[in-house]
């Protein structure tokens, strides 16, 4: 990840850019996809790694019975149960949460694979993990290698392909479920040229759908069952029998 501007953590200042016209327009379609892929997961625990409120809207209401944030700094005006914390070293214990959204959190971490880590770490099996991320492979990561916007928030940080993202999941053991790309529009801050929104979103999912500015996976902690190995009783009775061991060959050849 490239140097950001600024002291504060980039995950933090993230908040700040998805409260502008682009970021805000960019939140709503990925609230939408996010809620899609949450739809039906249930369980006790829904973990949110990185960014507090944002997606906080009715995303897994009547599913999940708790949300715990973990903001890269304290958030006292969002309501309801957070820690700071660093996606890297969660202070969560091992195999108890149902599910866990990572809203760019791979984007703007120093160490991203250690993030995916301790996600599989802190999932129950068969729990979800769902993923947004800026597609490395779009306008949206060609914008952040040229210009003013290299060290600014969230150009600044490395963006991944799905392709990589996916990869990683599978080495921890997940199975993925599904994914979404959203986003063809060019990342435009002036109003005048974010007109023809709907029309190139509604094209680029059809025509170029690789290409799109930001992905959402979701993907199953798995975990494999293995069959004990039964002991050889039958051979231990033998070695048993007679309420003596027999001597080895090394004890037959002593003198």
């Amino acid at each position: 990840m490239r140097q950001c501007q600024g002291q504060v953590a980039p995950l933090s200042r993230l908040e700040d850019w998805y409260a502008s016209p682009l970021g805000a327009e960019v939140a709503g379609a990925e609230a939408a996809a996010v809620e899609r892929q949450l739809d039906g997961v249930i369980g006790y625990y829904l973990l949110q790694i990185g960014v507090a409120g944002v997606f906080c809207g009715n995303v897994g209401e009547g599913r999940i019975r708790s949300r715990i944030q973990l903001p890269a700094v304290p958030r006292p005006a969002i309501p309801g149960l957070q820690a700071v914390a660093d996606p890297a070293w969660l202070p969560i214990a091992s195999d108890s949460v149902d599910a866990v959204l990572l809203p760019h959190t791979l984007d703007l971490v120093a160490d991203p694979q250690a993030a995916l880590r301790e996600v599989e770490r802190v999932l129950i099996p068969e729990g979800r993990v769902v993923i947004v991320g800026f597609n490395a492979l779009s306008l949206w990561g060609v914008s952040g290698l040229v210009g003013q916007r290299r060290r600014r928030v969230p150009w600044c940080g490395r963006f991944l392909t799905p392709f990589r993202v996916r990869d990683w999941l599978t080495l921890l053991g997940f199975d993925v479920e599904a994914q979404e790309m959203l986003v063809f529009r060019p990342p435009w801050r002036r109003a005048s040229l974010r007109r023809g929104v709907p029309l190139m979103d509604a094209l680029g999912a059809r025509f170029w759908p690789l290409l799109g500015g930001v992905y959402v996976i979701r993907a199953v902690k798995r975990v494999a069952t293995l069959t004990p190995l039964r002991p050889s009783w039958a051979k231990r009775s033998a070695l048993l029998a007679g309420g003596a061991v027999e001597p080895t060959a090394r004890d037959n050849g002593r003198a």
